[in-house]
């Protein structure tokens, strides 16, 4: 079974990854490769923030490896939180104070469209390939649901009544914009010799 490392320490999006990718490929967190560090996402766009982080980490280990980067885009906002949606309400980076900032922002406005968009950088054998997947849906006017993580209280995705925090993970990962760049990623992978590249 080929190992990648996955560049992050979150364990709720290791989970989600984990269950979309199965047992092809043993995947390890930054933690479980002995890398302790926080790596800086400093650009303007999803891509290249991604791209900052699998670049870090092959540098660092000279191994196979991708990250990921997810923003949540509100077209009222002018695609705001978007780069910055997990410290939209400042470094704390608290999912609360980050929605209760959202809501207030989006009060005036009767347009509630918004997407989640998840980049995901992948570098094999010292190239680099992106993958993109995105999920279009609402953001409710108040919290509703206690699972999931970040805005999924106050996202409902297009084609359901019922926000991300209100469905199991299973559930939720049938509308996942990061289960979507995840299958774009596993296809790549199926259909590459990973050592002829």
């Amino acid at each position: 079974m080929d190992t990648l490392i996955f560049a992050t320490n979150n364990q709720n999006k290791v989970d989600e990854i984990r269950l979309v990718l199965g047992n092809r490929f043993n995947i390890i967190t930054l933690k479980e490769s002995g890398i302790d560090i926080d790596i800086p996402e400093p650009h303007d766009t999803l891509e290249a923030n991604a791209s900052e982080k699998s670049t870090v980490i092959h540098s660092l280990t000279h191994k196979s490896c991708f990250s990921e980067d997810t923003g949540l885009e509100v077209e009222a906002l002018n695609g705001e939180p978007g780069v910055k949606s997990a410290r939209y309400a400042g470094e704390a980076r608290s999912f609360d104070d980050n929605i209760e900032k959202l809501l207030q922002n989006l009060k005036p406005n009767n347009n509630r469209k918004a997407r989640f968009k998840t980049v995901i950088s992948l570098i094999l054998n010292g190239k680099e390939f992106l993958f993109e997947g995105v999920c279009p849906g609402i953001i409710t006017t108040g919290k509703k649901g206690s699972n999931g993580f970040g805005y999924d209280p106050v996202f409902i995705p297009d084609g359901s009544s019922n926000t991300f925090a209100e469905m199991t993970m299973e559930e939720k990962s049938m509308f996942s914009h990061r289960k979507k760049a995840l299958e774009k990623l596993v296809t790549f992978l199926g259909s590459v010799d990973i050592n002829q590249i």
